[in-house]
């Protein structure tokens, strides 16, 4: 324990755990967090180092007070190289404006609507599989998640102005992203103009997000059409506070979106073909689930309800491998946390990777048990034991989407497929931005039923 200057104590990393950190660092964070067991925790020696918040009633204070604890340093700044002023990464007025044009666009009301057309996109997608499943052909996994979820959501979402071939490669540009900024995150005190590995790539990866979605957006401009799907909504005539919205925002918003329409969908479904490899007992019964809904038919809006199996699983999937598995805030001024003293502009990490592993909130956290989560048992308790996709009022927009979208993408695969991971089931997280498997799952997908040749 460390006291400051006001006599408030605060736990502190020891010297000797911090190679560990530096090496392993989910792994250390998740043992700071269960040796500190909600306590906070200064990840540093003496005065400097972020401070590790865990507990669920901290979280709450520091995720429902967006003026006090905001989007900025570490993660953010990378971020921000990336989609700019996005509604990911901004506050206040431009936040505002962004938000209140999406929000309708993700209600559950109006993704429940896009179901059956989107059940339509995910069937289209999941053909291209047959041939390979026929053939009994190796593929990979990325890839092919990579292709369903783009189809489905540029056909959805974005009313195929975005090609799918042009979203996989933004979809990969984010990847590059996400690897990429690392070496900032780890030295922030870098002037931008100190070259760092990553930065040529970086660079590059910013360029092709610009290239695919800037004409898209003069062409729109230039030539609205009154769609209803993400770009035309952005395009619209709007202020903000007395401005008119520039095409650097509307670019930005943009990038943003198509990351977080399908970033997390993807991460956390690449955690499904190695979790089937080694539960054999989870891919029965989730089989089994499936053969049932969906009977060799498309899956439709009616059935989804029935995938509850499929939605526990998905749950699990989520409390271990969250993909916004870091999401750090910074302390305006001075502030008390849980009896700790919080210097103005210090890192507040907050990680649901670390709250949802930690044994004072789960039992067996580092298990794979999707009965967690079924819908006759208890809820997570208390609430910010379990939070994938955050909290307050920069809680997700996305969260709906995936809510339907991954049982879909898992009922049409698996029912027309049983997957068959080539190699051992690898569950080491690749850090990034978001969590994916370190292994790249090499798939055989075998026909459930005869493939016509």
């Amino acid at each position: 324990m460390t006291e400051t200057a006001s006599g408030v104590r605060a736990r502190s990393l020891s010297l000797r755990k911090l190679p560990s950190l530096v090496r392993h660092p989910l792994d250390a964070l998740v043992e700071a967090g269960n040796t500190a067991n909600g306590e906070i925790v200064r990840l540093g020696v003496g005065s400097t180092g972020p401070y590790l918040v865990t507990s669920p009633d901290h979280l709450e204070t520091v995720l429902h007070n967006p003026e006090r604890y905001v989007r900025e340093g570490l993660l953010w700044n990378g971020v921000r190289r990336a989609v700019g002023e996005a509604i990911l990464v901004t506050e206040g007025p431009i936040w505002k404006s962004s938000r209140d044009v999406l929000r309708p666009l993700f209600t559950p009301a109006r993704v429940n609507t896009m179901t059956d057309r989107m059940a339509e996109a995910i069937g289209d997608a999941v053909d291209g599989l047959d041939e390979p499943a026929r053939r009994g052909l190796v593929v990979d996994g990325p890839t092919e998640l990579a292709r369903i979820v783009c189809q489905a959501t540029m056909r959805v979402l974005f009313g195929d102005r975005i090609s799918v071939p042009d979203a996989v490669r933004m979809v990969d540009a984010f990847g590059v992203i996400a690897t990429e900024m690392i070496p900032r995150i780890v030295v922030p005190w870098a002037p931008n103009w100190l070259p760092l590995p990553g930065d040529r790539a970086f660079a590059a990866a910013v360029a092709t997000l610009d290239e695919i979605v800037l004409p898209i957006i003069r062409s729109v401009r230039q030539a609205p059409d009154g769609g209803d799907d993400i770009i035309s909504a952005l395009c619209a005539p709007r202020d903000i506070e007395g401005d008119e919205v520039t095409e650097k925002q509307i670019r930005d918003d943009v990038v943003a979106m198509v990351s977080t329409s399908t970033e997390t969908t993807i991460a956390v479904l690449s955690w499904l073909w190695p979790v089937l490899a080694a539960h054999p007992e989870v891919a029965d019964r989730l089989y089994a689930e499936i053969d049932r809904v969906v009977d060799g038919t498309q899956v439709r809006r009616a059935r989804v309800p029935e995938l509850r199996y499929t939605r526990m699983v998905l749950d699990e999937l989520l409390r271990l491998w969250p993909a916004g598995w870091f999401i750090p805030r910074m302390a305006v001024g001075d502030e008390v946390l849980g009896g700790t003293r919080i210097e103005a502009g210090s890192t507040i990490l907050v990680s649901p990777y670390v709250t949802h592993r930690m044994r004072a909130f789960w039992s067996r956290p580092d298990d794979f048990d999707p009965e967690r989560f079924d819908p006759d048992g208890p809820k997570p308790d208390p609430y910010y034991s379990y939070f994938p996709f955050g909290g307050g009022q920069h809680r997700c927009l996305g969260q709906y989407l995936f809510a339907v979208e991954a049982p879909l993408i898992i009922a049409t695969l698996l029912g027309r497929f049983r997957p068959e991971l080539v190699g051992p089931a690898d569950f080491t997280p690749r850090m990034g931005a978001s969590l994916r498997p370190a292994t790249e799952a090499k798939l055989v997908f075998r026909p459930v039923r005869a493939v016509a040749a």
